[in-house]
């Protein structure tokens, strides 16, 4: 009997995860099987049509190889700044408890408000970045950082950086306090030094939220609209040019909705596997153990 209380209890969540979830995600694979337009309301089957066009199209090879790109990229150092910065909120510095209380101040921000910033930075006349550069004699290098096809891509891996390695930080910094301190005076008996306790001590410590983390961010990253789309809007010529962006401007700039949901169904199943091979390597993994 209370299994059964506990089974209607759940039944409202997976109504509304049905409705808002798993309908359209079944909707939007049958949409890019057809020739919907925006412009129309009615749609006609074309079988595989689409997936043929994906495969004759550059930007959309280009959109692929950024988001991937963009994704590793952005994970690794992600991740690589987040133990850095993890690392150094758990040491006695002066000042460090303000500095805990001020650290997430990027992640709270708008994405908006966050381009919008880094976008007057970047600009050539008043932008805080030139005016460095006039005042160290190098007026020279002076652009447009995110117009600019050598330097946009970069601009946008910063722009990830900026917002997410405090929350890696503060994940990571949590995850550390619940390591036993006897660990680490076990080490130190032993002649650990400061790299040998975090490697042999802290990072298997937090193995587990290093996981999660990085699952989370890939599906986020590789997911992003927002950054690229206020920042640059794909270009200078398609050099941040990414999957979501792409969908975007065919479905709703040139109202293919059914070519635009064809890639978006690439996208799902690209993370799909990616998501298959982590539960595969998670559960072989807890069986070694």
């Amino acid at each position: 009997m209370e299994r059964r209380k506990g089974y209607y209890l759940i039944i409202p969540a997976i109504i509304i995860m049905c409705i808002f979830t798993l309908y359209p995600l079944i909707d939007g694979i049958r949409v890019s099987f057809t020739d919907k337009s925006m412009l129309r309301p009615d749609d006609n089957y074309i079988g595989i049509d689409n997936y043929k066009q994906l495969v004759d199209d550059p930007i959309f090879w280009i959109s692929l190889r950024n988001s991937i790109k963009l994704t590793i990229i952005v994970v690794i150092l992600q991740l690589f700044f987040g133990l850095i910065l993890a690392w150094t909120l758990k040491q006695d510095i002066p000042g460090m408890p303000f500095f805990k209380s001020i650290i997430m101040a990027s992640w709270v921000i708008p994405v908006a408000a966050t381009v919008t910033i880094f976008k007057f930075m970047a600009q050539p006349d008043v932008g805080f970045i030139n005016i460095i550069l006039q005042n160290i004699g190098l007026g020279n290098l002076v652009k447009y950082w995110f117009g600019d096809p050598r330097t946009a891509f970069s601009f946008i891996v910063i722009l990830h950086l900026w917002r997410n390695v405090p929350f890696y930080g503060i994940t990571f910094f949590a995850a550390m306090q619940t390591i036993p301190d006897s660990f680490y005076e076990a080490a130190e008996i032993d002649g650990a030094n400061a790299f040998q306790n975090f490697w042999y001590v802290t990072l298997p410590g937090i193995k587990n939220m290093i996981i999660i983390m990085v699952t989370i961010h890939v599906l986020w990253t590789f997911n992003n609209f927002e950054f690229i789309y206020l920042a640059t809007g794909g270009g200078p010529i398609n050099r941040t040019d990414v999957l979501p962006v792409y969908v975007y401007r065919q479905s709703w700039v040139s109202y293919a909705a059914g070519y635009g949901a064809s890639i978006g169904t690439i996208m799902l199943l690209i993370l799909s596997i990616y998501m298959i091979i982590y539960l595969i390597m998670q559960e072989r993994g807890e069986y070694q153990q």
